[in-house]
């Protein structure tokens, strides 16, 4: 298969089918709550649908002291079972090399907790707070940077105080931006989505408030016209999906996103780059072209962070920068995400880019395109007295005013 062929077969809208629960109806099939009940969370019900190589059945008797194995039906439709190098099987069922953690990685290495002035409450930037309001997910990702707290199989347990993490919020005036993680806040209920929601919207200074997802891409069905409704409410609203592959943009996604989108939701999508699911250029192009006929802007690609067990998914960094440089000029820029790593330990988001800057010299920088051509850019000149003075006096030359005054009229 070309390249060109590949990325047509990447970009076309499937839906995911639902031939492995043929026992389903429609309407149960179309019920997030079916979804939920029916996922598949046990060996035994893995080896019912799939066989499983030597290394992913290790994986999964592992997986239970580290994070625990659970797939949606309609996510786990989206596997190749017989390709062990599938990118969706990659990313949700357990390997052994999970149970192996290499020299740097950590549990915590965003370094949340030490940023926690309040159960649930990430306080790491001046203006924002992350609140952690679950420790559940519709599926979980082998790589998740909370794998210490979220599925409930983990040593650490996320506690959650609620009327003090809303009193701190009312104290701190310097916060204005809120965004919603865990686990997943879409898989609450939407009665308790729309209380958090109505109790940060009536802190003044709170100016807007973010959601983070992976529910649109693993649990479709989740996205009703009931909890676009709610959504709705409380603008000015953002939510951040959670797509690696373009494979996950079914048509079921693509119908949900729109709702989202027609409710006046902008939608930004956040990719982690993975070994074996989206670490090459081919794959990136047709991911980020996908999502924007699904109305999201491609919002960051990230480093995959240094989690414990991560090792086999990570990429160089050199991976990395070289997709960035060939989507630059190759794409759209609504299309080209910002490539950052979450500094080890708390540094935050720090943004990467490919060296477009050759040369810096006092007045001038030197530039290169992505085609690597040279370009010279000057600093703006100091306008000289002189020319000023004399700029003043012509303004104060005898005009036709009214022939300006008609020459602006027909500008306008």
């Amino acid at each position: 298969m070309t390249d060109e062929q590949l990325y047509e077969s990447l970009t076309a809208f499937q839906s995911s089918g639902r031939n492995l629960w043929l026992d389903a109806t429609a309407e149960q099939w179309n019920d997030h709550r079916w979804q939920l009940k029916n996922r598949v969370s046990s060996l035994a019900a893995l080896e019912e649908k799939m066989s499983l190589t030597a290394e992913e059945r290790a994986g999964v008797l592992l997986a239970g002291n580290k994070l625990a194995m659970s797939i949606t039906p309609h996510f786990f439709q989206l596997i190749d079972r017989d390709d062990p190098s599938c990118p969706i099987r990659r990313q949700v069922i357990p390997r052994m090399e999970e149970a192996w953690t290499a020299p740097d990685e950590m549990a915590d290495p965003c370094g949340e907790d030490s940023h926690m002035p309040v159960p649930g409450l990430v306080h790491r930037y001046p203006d924002r707070v992350l609140f952690l309001v679950t420790d559940r997910c519709a599926s979980y990702c082998r790589y998740c940077t909370r794998s210490r707290v979220v599925s409930g199989v983990g040593d650490q347990q996320l506690e959650i105080q609620w009327e003090a993490a809303f009193r701190y919020l009312e104290q701190h005036h310097e916060v204005r931006d809120v965004l919603l993680s865990g686990g997943d806040p879409l898989l609450l209920s939407d009665d308790k989505l729309d209380r958090i929601l109505t109790r940060l919207r009536s802190i003044p200074h709170i100016q807007f408030v973010r959601i983070g997802s992976r529910i649109p891409l693993f649990l479709p069905q989740r996205i009703t016209p009931e909890l676009c409704a709610i959504l709705q409410k409380h603008h000015p609203l953002f939510l951040s999906i959670h797509t690696n592959h373009p494979k996950e943009l079914t048509t079921e996604v693509r119908l949900g996103l729109e709702r989202l989108a027609n409710a006046g939701i902008p939608l930004g999508n956040q990719s982690v780059l993975l070994r074996g699911v989206n670490d090459s250029p081919i794959v990136q192009r047709a991911l980020v072209h996908k999502l924007l006929m699904c109305r999201v802007r491609p919002y960051y690609l990230y480093q995959c962070d240094l989690i414990n067990g991560s090792s086999h998914l990570r990429t160089t960094v050199a991976t990395g920068l070289s997709i960035i440089e060939q989507l630059r000029g190759h794409t759209t820029g609504y299309g080209i995400p910002q490539y950052v790593i979450d500094g080890p330990g708390g540094g935050g988001k720090i943004p990467l880019n490919p060296e477009y800057i050759l040369n810096r010299q006092p007045g001038r920088v030197m530039l290169r395109n992505y085609e690597n051509e040279v370009f010279e850019y000057p600093d703006p000149p100091q306008i000289p007295d002189s020319v000023l003075s004399e700029l003043f006096q012509q303004s104060e030359q005898p005009t036709d005013t009214e022939h300006v005054g008609h020459h602006v009229s027909a500008t306008l």
